[in-house]
């Protein structure tokens, strides 16, 4: 990586950070200096620096050294950094980017084992033995994964465990003995960056196919160390929590501190988890445990005694998109597309309520949580914070759209609040069906089912949708209505007449054809656009869905109330 990255991200003519002068000699093969400073930013993180090249190898730890053998850490690559930083310690200040304080928390000399680091450093393994003041002891670095443009790697205890530092020597500078608050303090090394808080050389596409394409990386076990403030948490028991919902806007917002996820075209779910087993649960309270087993399964070995987490389960094609489609006909045994729970929220864990906390930190939590389980389980987790790039990216990779969630907002049960929100790129949502016409030519069955959506105790027609189904589903979707056939028409703005016409083409004659049914048969479907008489235009069946409750079912609609198509989608 070079120097050159760092330097680029910074104006030398206005901070007092080190520019690095001359590339020092390379250090001899398997020995040279490392440094951990404890940073505390927007977050209170470890910046753990080998020196190799010439350059300081930089990750950033947000937990600090694992003690434990076997215990292990995230550390993110970042940056390189010039040597002279190995001596700071001081204050960026606020507004900077990594604003806060810096104390040199440990240095020394490391060693890797038979290997020439820089060769070490490229393979994705390093077996490292640090000799520090504080650090003693075998340590691993293991790269995993890409994740939003920026290497993942793990941070292992090898070798025999270590005694943890105590509270307060974690507090104190190796160099001059101070505490975070004397170095806040004292003031005596300040500088300022000129780099842009968001990371501009991480590319919008690899966040998106880390994202939709992601493998988490198995693990003996994972770290615990950010649990320990669970104990100030309010105790709550083990239950069905309903979801919290978010709100349909037609542009991304203009203001506050959001962060974006994909938004996954699947079954929403609670995963409770307890000593007594894994309840998977949709979000009208059905048990989804004997439709989706092995996601049962796979959420056992979630690395928690008891936990409540709200996800999503999802069929994903060839090209690792959400399909509902493809969940439907997986179910009605079709093709069998591979299933997997995406966890994006953390409720409650080992008896503890956590919806309280903020967003940010019930993901850190949820991200340690579900680091064990099997491949069936991944985390959903942050792919930007720009909506206007992210859209336009998810159109073109063909992929429903994005939800947004304010960084710092708690866990609302069964509320739109506005905290969160989505955002469209494909115009979809459920419909309860009322009804069908009969079929036409070599058809079977019927021709089109006939939705509609609620307005108070009203069921308004929405038109008639006769595309996307097959010989199963079309099968599948009779017999279900035919069992909740009747003799009346159950919607209450059928006949009618627009300018002169009969709506959708059903005359009163036409009527008479028809085979209604009771309105409570929810299904999916995919349109282009509302019409102007608020009529669905080219709309396609996707699946029959059983966690909505059909009095539940609106017209969604952006706070404008104009096409649910976002502004950033329709070039």
């Amino acid at each position: 990586m070079g120097l050159d990255r760092y330097k680029a991200k910074r104006d030398f003519a206005v901070t007092a950070e080190p520019s690095g002068g001359k590339p020092r000699p390379k250090a001899v093969k398997g020995a040279s200096r490392f440094v951990i400073q404890k940073h505390d930013a927007s977050r209170l993180h470890y910046d753990f620096r080998l020196e190799m090249d010439g350059v300081l190898k930089s990750w950033a730890v947000p937990k600090g050294l694992p003690w434990g053998k076997g215990e292990k850490h995230l550390a993110v690559e970042v940056e390189d950094h010039p040597v002279e930083y190995a001596t700071f310690e001081g204050i960026i200040p606020a507004g900077q980017y990594g604003g806060g304080t810096v104390m040199l928390w440990d240095r020394g000399d490391y060693y890797v084992f038979g290997e020439n680091p820089m060769e070490a450093l490229k393979s994705g393994r390093m077996h490292i033995v640090l000799d520090g003041k504080k650090a003693k002891g075998e340590w691993a670095l293991i790269r995993t994964r890409m994740d939003a443009g920026k290497p993942q790697w793990l941070l292992l205890k090898s070798g025999k465990d270590a005694k943890p530092i105590s509270k307060k020597r974690d507090d104190e500078s190796v160099v001059t003995g101070r505490a975070m608050v004397k170095i806040a303090q004292e003031r005596n090394a300040t500088w300022h960056s000129n780099r842009d808080s968001s990371d501009k050389s991480s590319s919008l596409r690899d966040r998106i196919r880390s994202r939709v394409k992601t493998t988490p990386v198995k693990k003996k076990s994972a770290p615990r160390q950010a649990r320990k403030a669970l104990a100030d948490l309010p105790k709550a028991k083990l239950r069905f929590i309903e979801s919290m919902k978010p709100k349909l806007l037609e542009s991304p917002p203009t203001g506050g501190d959001w962060l974006y996820e994909l938004k996954f075209d699947g079954i929403r779910a609670l995963a409770l988890k307890s000593k007594n087993g894994v309840k998977l649960i949709s979000r009208n309270g059905n048990d989804l445990n004997a439709r989706f087993p092995e996601i049962a399964t796979a959420l056992s070995e979630l690395d928690a005694d008891e936990c409540a987490i709200d996800g999503e389960v999802v069929a994903l094609d060839e090209k690792g998109r959400s399909s509902f489609q493809l969940l439907q006909a997986r179910e009605m045994g079709g093709k069998a597309a591979p299933l997997y729970f995406y966890a994006f929220d953390l409720l409650q864990l080992d008896g503890r309520s956590t919806s309280g906390l903020p967003l940010q930190e019930r993901k850190q939590l949820l991200e340690e949580v579900v680091r064990n389980a099997e491949d069936a389980v991944r985390f959903s987790g942050e792919i930007g914070g720009s909506a206007e790039k992210l859209l336009v990216e998810v159109k073109r990779r063909g992929l429903e759209g994005i939800i947004g969630k304010q960084r710092d907002s708690i866990y609302e049960p069964g509320r739109r609040s506005g905290a969160w929100i989505k955002l469209k790129c494909v115009n979809e949502q459920e419909f309860v069906i009322g009804g069908y016409t009969p079929p036409a030519g070599s058809r079977k069955n019927f021709g089109a089912v006939l939705v509609g959506y609620y307005e108070g105790k009203n069921l308004q027609f929405a038109g008639k949708v006769g595309t996307g189904f097959n010989a199963r589903t079309l099968a599948a979707v009779h017999k279900a209505l035919h069992k909740i056939s009747r003799d009346t028409c159950p919607f209450a703005d059928l006949p009618s007449q627009q300018g002169g016409k009969w709506v959708q083409g059903i005359t009163p004659g036409a009527m008479r054809k028809c085979t209604w049914a009771d309105p409570v048969l929810v299904c999916q479907v995919k349109f282009a656009e509302w019409t102007r008489d608020a009529k669905l235009r080219q709309p396609v069946f996707l699946g029959l869905r059983d966690d909505k409750k059909a009095k539940e079912v609106r017209r969604e609609s952006s706070q404008a109330q104009a096409s649910v198509t976002c502004s950033a989608c329709r070039a």
